[in-house]
């Protein structure tokens, strides 16, 4: 049957018509183009633009449930994203006619009832997380993931980050004969070299879709104010219907959280300390809309899809700029809209230089009498940045950059200036010279 002018098998057309699916993504296209060639698959797609059912349905569409044999086998860097991608192939394998056996393997489970199961029959499709994979299959050898004929590994640059790299490499070096699918939202330079063992043979898939028009990337400025007050301030100005508010450390999950209690908002938290029930647990409550704000670290809740997220907002600026891009990517997921607020200082120039080679150009609002309005003095970057002459470039040099004490800016800005002015008298007949270091007023320096 055919869906979108690709040929599927009648029950993946039938759970995707189930799903309100009516075209496929365009990561999803990219993925489907390339599966007839040889060659394995690294694609890059945006957080919430489908890269789930992009691997998925070609694992459905070619697996023989006649065959006892394991078909797939699917990596994920954290219990919450597998459990994700458990469900979801759940979700298409119930409308098949014939069983297809899948099975979920995560830490926290009987290892030794999972081991006796599989001495019996291996599944079709093996979905879990690295350290348990690797268990089950390379130190016990009960499960048989070398006759797999897809290995997907989903967030690969997570999966990376998070310490994984030794047994992903193991799983992978059983695995060798098997079609290989990467798959992130971002890709850092430091996993390179090891995609580059494994991906020899390899199509890029490269989905520009950063951009997202759909998200709107609402910047306000902090001026000095303690950040429990500008957030406050904010969350009486939106009603939000769901918001994630990211803090970088988990010691601050807690605070921020107390915070939002107090004005008494109903809020969840997610953060590496929780275990693993009480993570699923605020999971479902959140999917349940008890709660109208989470408080989350960054690998708590990256590549977990929680539904109906309207709202980020970045309680603060992520180190990264590029998780600034897996934060964005929890709202405006598929068809949706969604606004990201972001709470940044004076000093964040050079983060939003990378945002904007990223295609995200943020707007400058800040709360004013209980509403969200535009922000005169930083509405856009041209008018925040002074142009700086050749001069002063040469000037900026030997300016030092010291501690950051409220008016240093302007203080080192006039020193350039003057400096600047000092070197142009230096030119002669508007010909310049090779200049010597310029003597610095050492009782002006910042």
């Amino acid at each position: 049957m055919k869906f979108d002018n690709y040929e599927l098998k009648d029950f993946i057309v039938k759970a995707l018509k189930d799903l309100k699916f009516t075209e496929f993504t365009p990561v999803q296209k990219g993925v489907f183009e390339k599966l007839t060639t040889e060659k394995n698959i690294l694609a890059k797609s945006k957080t919430g633009s489908g890269k789930t059912h992009a691997f998925l349905i070609p694992i459905f569409n070619e697996l023989n449930p006649d065959d006892s044999n394991i078909f797939a086998t699917i990596i994920a860097p954290t219990r919450e994203l597998a459990s994700q991608i458990y469900k979801m192939a759940q979700h298409i394998a119930s409308f098949s006619g014939k069983a297809i056996n899948i099975k979920l393997y995560t830490a926290g489970t009987d290892r030794e009832r999972e081991i006796a199961k599989l001495e019996g029959a291996q599944p079709h499709i093996v979905i879990g997380t690295p350290g348990k994979i690797k268990d089950l299959a390379i130190t016990t050898n009960a499960l048989k993931v070398y006759t797999s004929k897809y290995v997907v590994v989903d967030e690969v640059d997570m999966t990376f980050e998070s310490g994984f790299l030794d047994e992903v490499d193991s799983i992978l070096g059983v695995t060798e004969n098997a079609k290989f699918m990467f798959f992130s939202a971002t890709m850092s330079e430091s996993i390179l070299p090891f995609l580059k063992k494994y991906m020899t043979n390899v199509e890029m898939i490269d989905i520009n879709n950063t951009n997202d028009t759909k998200i709107q990337h609402i910047w306000l400025p902090l001026k000095h104010k303690d950040r429990n007050e500008v957030l406050i301030a904010l969350t009486k100005a939106i009603n939000p219907y769901l918001c994630i508010v990211f803090v970088n450390k988990k010691e601050s999950v807690q605070g921020v959280a107390s915070a939002l209690s107090q004005e008494g908002y109903l809020v969840g938290t997610i953060h590496g300390d929780l275990s693993a029930r009480e993570r699923k647990r605020v999971l479902t409550d959140a999917a349940n809309l008890k709660y109208q704000y989470i408080v989350a670290t960054d690998l708590a809740a990256r590549g977990i899809d929680i539904p109906g997220v309207s709202h980020i907002i970045n309680y603060e600026l992520p180190r990264d700029y590029e998780f600034y891009l897996h934060r964005s990517g929890r709202t405006g997921r598929m068809y949706n809209d969604g606004i990201v607020y972001s709470i940044y200082e004076e000093v964040d120039d050079e983060y939003l230089n990378n945002l904007n080679k990223k295609g995200i150009k943020p707007e400058y609002f800040e709360v004013k009498n209980g509403e969200v309005v535009e922000y005169k003095g930083r509405n856009t970057r041209a008018q925040r940045i002074k142009p700086k002459t050749d001069y002063q470039k040469q000037a900026a040099r030997y300016i030092p950059k010291t501690e950051k004490k409220p008016g240093y800016k302007k203080k080192r800005q006039a020193q350039i200036d003057e400096l600047a002015k000092r070197l142009k008298k230096n030119d002669v007949n508007g010909k310049k010279k090779r200049h010597a270091r310029p003597k610095v007023d050492k009782r002006t320096s910042l």
